[in-house]
C-alpha cells in the first residue's frame, strides 16, 4: 500500500491508500484529467465485489469507504439510499472498453448483447446500474473523429487498439436535443477538452474519458442523490482553475478549499445537471 492521501467528496470520505499516480491520465493543458465517478449504493460489498470481479483493483478510503482503482479512473462506493439508478438522469450510463466480452462473461458476468451492434453490450451492477462495455476486437463504433479534421496525441488512443484489460471510455450525457451544441461548448472551452464525435455523438475527449452527448425530448434529473451522485475531474493548479471558472460566471456549489494535507476539492453543477466534483492531489500519491 502507498502512503496515505486526503479526500474528501460530499463528505463522505476524508482519507485514501493506494491509488496510483500513473491509474490517472496525465492533465491537459488546461490541467484537466479525469478522476473518479463516486456511487452511492445500499450493499458496498456486493458493489464493490462487482467492481474489482470486472477488473478494478480495490482500495480503502478513510477507513471505511471502498474505492476500486481501474486505469483512468477510481470509482467510490459510499453506502446511502438514492433517488433513483443513473438511468433517467442526465448521466445516463458510463462506459468502459475491455479486451474481450468472451473473457467478462467467462468471469461469470451477466452479459447483454447490443443484437444491433456488434461488440457492444452491457452488465448490470447488483443494485440494476447499467455498465456498457465495448468489445475491442469486435466493436466498431469506439472511434474519436476531430472537428474539423486534424489530431491529438491523447484523443488518438480511441483510434488505437487497447494495452490493458479494461479502461474507462466514455460518460454519456442526455440533454434537451436543442442543448446539444451548447453541452459540448461548455465542457471543451471549461475544461480544455477537444471538439470531435465519437460515432453518432457529438463529443469532447479529456485526458481519460470521452463525454458523449446525446439529445433527448426534456431535460433529465440532475444526478446528485442518484446512485451515480457525481464524477470527478483531476485538476492541476486548482485554486487558479476554480477563479478562471467563477470569472466566466460559474457558481461553485462548494468553494475552493484545502485541507491540512493540501488536498484541493471543489464542487458545480454543469447547466444540465451533473454534479462535478473537481480534485487536486488524487495523482500525487
Amino acid at each position: 500500500m502507498r502512503r496515505i492521501i486526503e479526500l474528501v467528496a460530499c463528505g463522505a470520505f476524508a482519507l485514501a491508500t493506494g491509488a496510483a499516480a500513473d491509474d490517472l491520465s496525465a492533465p491537459n493543458a488546461a490541467g484537466v484529467a479525469m478522476g473518479h465517478l463516486h456511487y452511492v449504493v445500499r450493499d458496498v460489498a456486493a458493489n464493490k465485489a462487482f467492481w474489482v470481479k470486472l477488473g478494478g483493483r480495490s482500495v480503502l478510503f478513510n477507513g471505511t469507504t471502498e474505492g476500486i482503482v481501474f486505469p483512468d479512473v477510481v470509482v467510490l462506493l459510499r453506502q446511502g439510499e438514492t433517488t433513483g439508478g443513473t438511468e433517467g438522469s442526465v448521466v445516463n450510463h458510463v462506459a468502459f472498453r475491455v479486451k474481450s466480452l468472451a473473457e467478462i462473461e467467462k468471469a461469470g458476468f451477466a452479459v447483454e448483447y447490443n443484437a444491433q451492434y456488434p461488440g457492444v453490450a452491457s452488465v448490470h451492477t447488483p443494485e440494476g446500474e447499467r455498465i456498457e462495455l465495448f468489445d475491442d476486437g469486435l466493436a466498431t463504433n469506439l472511434g474519436f473523429t476531430i472537428d474539423g479534421g486534424g489530431t491529438d496525441a491523447v484523443a488518438e488512443r480511441h483510434n488505437r487498439k487497447l494495452a490493458v484489460p479494461i479502461i474507462a471510455h466514455h460518460i454519456h450525457l442526455n440533454v434537451p436535443q436543442d442543448q446539444v451544441a451548447a453541452a459540448k461548448e461548455w465542457y471543451a472551452t471549461h475544461f480544455g477538452g477537444v471538439r470531435g464525435v465519437r460515432w453518432r455523438y457529438e463529443a469532447v475527449d479529456l485526458p481519460g474519458i470521452n463525454i458523449n452527448i446525446s439529445g433527448v425530448d426534456a431535460a433529465r434529473a440532475p444526478t446528485r442523490g442518484r446512485m451515480l451522485d457525481h464524477v470527478g475531474f483531476e485538476v492541476t493548479n486548482l485554486e487558479a482553475f476554480c477563479k478562471e471558472l467563477e470569472a466566466a460566471g460559474i457558481k461553485l456549489d462548494r468553494p475552493y478549499g484545502k485541507l491540512p494535507s493540501g488536498f484541493g476539492l471543489a464542487f458545480l453543477t454543469d447547466p444540465w445537471g451533473t454534479y462535478i466534483e473537481l480534485t487536486e492531489g488524487l495523482r500525487d500519491l
